[in-house]
């Protein structure tokens, strides 16, 4: 049988001190991905719910701002097409999965984009599979020491 654990007075005093300042704990979740942000310069681009147009126009502004603050790595979720509302149609269904396959063909015809990028990949199965790419920057001059 175990032999049950009886705190000491400090462990509890300390308990009571640890309780008290309980805001100054932040969400463990939340704290990671600002400490990965931060060191890794990650910046992430959700595009579901955008036309291919604005789609576009969203991932070109957002590659330039992040190659601007000095960011290394992008995540761009494009979505799979999965939940479009053309999937039950077989004359509509060439419009599923767009954004996947055309947001990266973009971004390799945009001269001024691809000058930017080292390299393009899927994004690992956490951050969103076959639904999201991971877009690497290289070093912008004004960063180097």
């Amino acid at each position: 049988m175990k032999k049950k654990y009886i705190p000491s007075s400090k462990d509890k005093k300390d308990w009571i001190e640890f309780t008290e300042n309980m805001e100054s704990i932040s969400v463990k979740k939340d704290d990671l991905i600002e400490r990965n942000v931060e060191k890794n310069k990650v910046r992430k681009l959700d595009l579901h719910g955008y036309s291919l147009i604005e789609a576009n126009k969203e991932v070109k502004k957002f590659i330039l701002e992040s190659f601007e603050l000095g960011c290394k790595k992008l995540l761009i979720v494009t979505g799979k097409g999965s939940r479009s509302k053309s999937h039950d149609n077989p004359y509509l269904s060439e419009k599923l999965s767009v954004l996947k396959y055309s947001v990266p063909e973009y971004i390799r015809s945009d001269e001024n984009l691809n000058y930017k990028i080292s390299k393009i990949t899927q994004a690992d199965l956490l951050d969103g599979g076959e639904g999201a790419i991971n877009i690497f920057l290289k070093t912008n001059q004004k960063f180097i020491k």
